[in-house]
């Protein structure tokens, strides 16, 4: 539905807070997931008093990636838009992306060499320092500079994250970046060859083949980081701004560039916070708070430990998040949102298709459904199970920002 024609300007102020990765599955033999096993008292009140339920991130059974899922969140379909993570974290890193361009994700992962192919031993290369992440980008940075007369741009990301764009004599049709990934998503097998499905998408996946070798040859002898995975081939989308859609001037806040640039890519501004803690986030919420209507918030680590399938972590994240959930009630919100882009249960090491907890807490709403904030206790909420990209409608509604439909 259109909500241009019911949208209505007022004052009222939205915070969306995303607890990546944040639903989970049993861990233990008594059937708890991870949030039934976090001692969070402030999320378990804030749900009884709150409009509660779950939400399906792209569809019944989908696994969502992180784009898919941030972009239900900010109300898009999910499914009318291919948005890779290459163009996520080139523009996170303040990267220039253009229609000559393919942006990539690269992961630094391990490998082992046997008979001469390498076998993945860690995807993620335990996760390697920035700043040793940053010392291995400037040596390749130094010794590639284009391939086969495309111009080679690489850029260190968070950890083992880095961004490449590939930039091409001339403008690249729709359908250039219809490459496979050549991660496996598994150990102890062999990386993929890029492969394209059409015949321009074939020439990015040639170029994509020997920059990997390229690289590959510069750092074969680095102990962790000895191979570079490439992830989330992607040209820039075209895609509505956020601000023209709901008449809201939004600003994102968040630590790691992949989400940056999910929210430059809707159009919404940046307020980056000077640390990468929770508490530095909300005094960069607090700083800005006067300027905005609509303010994201992302939190990443409870995604990061659900993959390492990492209870006590993630369980860690959740409860810390809730010591700080007064200091973002102390703004009055008139709608706060609390919810994941999807699930990463500890259990499957991985984002999953299950829905994902959901709260909506404002002066309207039903509330004294639920007791706690957990995946069961969410079931019974007023809100049911929803499809992500209406959150965004919710929202609205309950800031008092749309008009009534029909006569």
């Amino acid at each position: 539905m259109d909500l241009k024609p019911l949208l209505e300007k007022n004052d009222t102020k939205i915070l969306l807070v995303v607890l990546d990765g944040l639903g989970g599955l049993p861990v233990r033999e008594d059937g708890k997931t991870e949030l039934e096993l976090a001692n969070t008292p402030n999320l378990d009140r804030l749900a009884y008093l709150s409009a509660c339920g779950l939400h399906i991130p792209v569809d019944i059974g989908i696994t969502p990636g992180s784009g898919p899922g941030h972009l239900g969140l900010f109300g898009y379909e999910p499914t009318r838009y291919e948005i890779g993570r290459g163009i996520l974290e080139a523009l996170g890193l303040d990267m220039e992306v253009t229609e000559r361009d393919i942006a990539i994700r690269g992961n630094f992962a391990t490998v082992e060499y046997r008979d001469g192919i390498p076998i993945v031993v860690d995807r993620r290369a335990g996760r390697i320092s920035t700043e040793e992440n940053r010392r291995i980008v400037q040596k390749i940075a130094e010794k590639i500079k284009e391939i086969d007369g495309v111009k080679v741009f690489i850029k260190s990301g968070r950890e083992h994250r880095v961004a490449i764009v590939l930039r091409f004599p001339e403008a690249l049709p729709p359908g250039s970046d219809a490459v496979n990934d050549t991660d496996p998503q598994a150990t102890g097998v062999a990386p993929l060859k890029a492969e394209g499905k059409n015949p321009n998408a074939q020439r990015v996946a040639e170029i994509i083949n020997r920059l990997t070798q390229r690289i590959a040859e510069i750092i074969k002898d680095e102990p962790k980081a000895n191979y570079l995975l490439m992830r989330g081939v992607a040209q820039k989308p075209d895609i509505e701004p956020f601000g023209e859609r709901y008449g809201l001037r939004a600003v994102a806040i968040a630590v790691y560039p992949m989400y940056k640039g999910l929210a430059k890519l809707v159009g919404m501004e940046e307020a980056n916070p000077q640390g990468e803690t929770i508490e530095s986030q909300i005094e960069t919420l607090k700083e800005v708070w006067d300027r905005y209507d609509f303010f994201f918030v992302h939190i990443k680590k409870t995604d990061s430990y659900g993959e390492d399938g990492n209870v006590e972590g993630k369980v860690k994240v959740l409860e810390e998040f809730d010591r700080k959930l007064p200091q973002f009630l102390e703004l009055k919100p008139d709608v706060l949102i609390v919810t994941g882009d999807h699930s990463t249960p500890c259990a499957m090491k991985g984002h999953s298709w299950h829905p994902v907890p959901l709260l909506i807490y404002s002066p309207y709403v039903l509330g004294r459904t639920c007791q706690a904030f957990t995946e069961r206790e969410c079931l019974k909420g007023e809100l049911g199970i929803i499809p992500a990209h209406k959150i965004m409608q919710l929202a609205l509604a309950h800031a008092g920002r749309l008009k009534k439909y029909g006569a």
